[in-house]
C-alpha cells in the first residue's frame, strides 16, 4: 500500500472535457478532502472518493467525518502562463487521528479524483487540531497548476 502525490488521470480527462468548475462558491463545483492512513493506495490512477472497504480512510473523530470536509475554493487565476487554484487551508477541531495523505475530490462530479496529497511521514493530532496547509497561491507552488 502507497499513497503517491499525483494530480489524478481522470481528472485530466475531465478538465478537457468541461466536467470540472473551479470558479468560486457559490456558483462553482464543491469539493471536499479527505484523510487516509498509511495502509491506503492512493496515486494518479484513483479515479474518486474511496467507498468500497476496506478504504483505509482515517475514522471518524471530532470534527472529522466520513468523506473529509468541504473546501473553500479561492478561485482560479493566471499569471505568467500558469494558471491556478488555491484552496483555503482546512482545519479539523477535537480530533484522534493519524493521517499520511489525502484525495481532493469533487462531490458536485459523483465523487470524482482531482488529487492525491502525500503527506510524507504520518501526521497524527491527539485531542487537538489538524490542519491542511496548502501551498501559496503562485505559479511555482499552488496545490493545482496547468502550464504550458
Amino acid at each position: 500500500m502507497a499513497i503517491t502525490q499525483a494530480i489524478a488521470n481522470s481528472f485530466k480527462k475531465q478538465l478537457l472535457d468541461g466536467d470540472q468548475d473551479f470558479t468560486a462558491a457559490p456558483s462553482g463545483d464543491i469539493f471536499k478532502i479527505a484523510l487516509y492512513t498509511s495502509s491506503a493506495t492512493l496515486n494518479s490512477a484513483t479515479t474518486s472518493l474511496l467507498t468500497s472497504s476496506p478504504t483505509h480512510e482515517v475514522p471518524n473523530s471530532g470534527q472529522y467525518t466520513a468523506g473529509g470536509g468541504k473546501l473553500v475554493n479561492l478561485a482560479t487565476s493566471i499569471t505568467a502562463g500558469v494558471a491556478r487554484c488555491d484552496f483555503a487551508d482546512r482545519s479539523f477541531t477535537n480530533v484522534t487521528i493519524t493521517a499520511r495523505g489525502a484525495l481532493i475530490y469533487n462531490t458536485s462530479f459523483s465523487n470524482s479524483a482531482v488529487a492525491v496529497l502525500d503527506f510524507g511521514a504520518d501526521k497524527t493530532a491527539t485531542s487537538g487540531v489538524f490542519t491542511i496547509q496548502f501551498p501559496a497561491n503562485t505559479s511555482t507552488a499552488a496545490i493545482l497548476r496547468i502550464s504550458g
